[in-house]
């Protein structure tokens, strides 16, 4: 597969990419480096709201799902670009405020939240709290009436939808940890007992049914099942069903194996059009629409560089070619088997001629990059670039081996910004302590 048409190959056969040699930035700052272009972000970010803004019936709205990439700089540049935000936890949450995010566009999820992220909720004013299980109900209900305020809230429904992509990333299967079943009755219970809550105030339903989708007919599916759903909170409660969050997931293309990404534009209107007649055959109020694009809008804006430390070649076996990155800042292949391209940032006008193995650093045998990549012969200190890596790979790093995480660079018409400084062993260690007898 071809890079996308932002980057060129340029003096010294070097790759760039918003007009910076990413071989020099890697050589400059050190790697395993991230870098983001911030035209691509923003280009994204306009491509689903505009798709909203042209087909979503009340005002669509984009919530951007910060847990593919949360930093300031990120928040900022959504806040700025007029989508909505999608936190999961409380550090995430604080992000967003640190950022300078609008509160009232930011929804929280969570099949775990803290008490403490229920109150940061209130404390905040967060604008939508999505309800994902029964117990969270009467906590939040609770600590609302101790502060006097009102949450707005949306149900978690799980539809029993198979979306046909990576199991470890299904969200809605009847077998899952999401959201409020259907067929069990919980989402009913659920939606009774906030009808009961004075300080609970219901705006509607929500529904993410996984991740990597690359067809819009599961998004159909669950369009059916939250329509289905409000004719039956408008009998049982008498509430209207104002807002249908379907989520996100939008696939998006790593290999040539993949299908194409998904176009914002197209799906989106699918979406919206079916919701509509959805709503006139079911005899209800048309609601505004949100969806939950993350990796889609961060995923091919970024890449990740790094340094070839090794190479090892066992005659007649494979040949490993080990980098000075690996899992503690890319999980997604050892956790699900996730395929990348691979390029030589340094040499890229040179022709791909062996196969091998990129190995990472950490000391697990599983810490892989993928088994198949055809290069040009790699050599120790050659610049490996990975695009298509912006979303669920520096939002997961770890410090596992005690790495320090990575910086982060904003790239935009020749220059580059850092948006995270390059962690040291002293952040590392610095929650470490001594107990007083192991002093002595």
């Amino acid at each position: 597969m071809a890079l996308r048409q932002d980057y060129a190959v340029g003096p010294g056969h070097h790759l760039y990419l918003a007009g910076c040699d990413l071989a020099a930035l890697a050589r400059e700052h050190g790697t395993p480096l991230y870098v983001y272009d911030e035209r691509y972000l923003r280009a994204q970010c306009r491509a689903f709201k505009g798709a909203m803004d042209a087909y979503a019936p009340n005002g669509g709205e984009v919530h951007y799902a910060s847990k593919a990439f949360c930093t300031t700089a990120m928040c900022r540049i959504a806040a700025q670009e007029g989508l909505g935000l999608d936190v999961v936890s409380g550090g995430e949450l604080y992000t967003a405020r640190r950022a300078g995010f609008p509160m009232a566009r930011v929804t929280l999820h969570g099949n775990a939240k803290t008490i403490a992220e229920m109150e940061m909720a209130l404390e905040y004013g967060v604008g939508r709290y999505i309800v994902d299980n029964l117990s969270e109900i009467g906590e939040l209900q609770e600590l609302a009436a101790a502060r006097g305020k009102k949450m707005g809230v949306l149900i978690r429904l799980n539809p029993g939808i198979d979306a046909h992509t990576f199991r470890a990333v299904q969200t809605a299967r009847t077998d899952c940890k999401f959201g409020l079943g259907v067929s069990d009755g919980e989402a009913l219970e659920a939606l009774k007992r906030i009808a009961r809550c004075s300080n609970l105030e219901l705006y509607g339903l929500h529904t993410h049914i996984g991740s990597q989708i690359f067809e819009a007919e599961p998004f159909l599916q669950a369009v059916d099942c939250l329509t289905d759903f409000a004719v039956l909170a408008s009998v049982v409660t008498g509430l209207p069903v104002r807002e249908m969050i379907v989520g996100g997931g939008f696939g998006v293309r790593y290999t040539d194996k993949d299908p194409p990404s998904l176009d914002p534009r197209e799906t989106v209107r699918r979406i919206a059009q079916h919701l509509e007649r959805a709503c006139a055959m079911k005899g209800i109020p048309v609601p505004k629409l949100a969806i939950e694009p993350g990796r889609a809008i961060a995923a091919e804006a970024g890449a990740a560089l790094y340094t070839v430390r090794a190479v090892k070649e066992i005659p007649g076996v494979r040949k490993y070619v080990s980098l000075d990155g690996g899992m503690t800042d890319n999980p997604r292949f050892a956790l699900y088997g996730a395929a990348y391209q691979a390029f030589l940032a340094n040499r890229a006008g040179e022709r791909p001629v062996e196969r091998v193995a990129l190995a990472g650093r950490a000391c697990e045998s599983g810490d892989m990059f993928g088994y198949d990549f055809i290069l040009p012969r790699v050599a120790v200190g050659d610049i490996v670039l990975m695009p298509t890596a912006g979303a669920y790979q520096y939002s997961m790093a770890s410090n596992y081996n005690r790495v320090p995480a990575p910086k982060v660079l904003l790239l935009k018409n020749g220059g580059a910004e850092t948006i995270v400084e390059r962690q040291r062993y002293e952040d590392v260690a610095q929650y470490d302590r001594l107990p007083e007898y192991l002093k002595r």
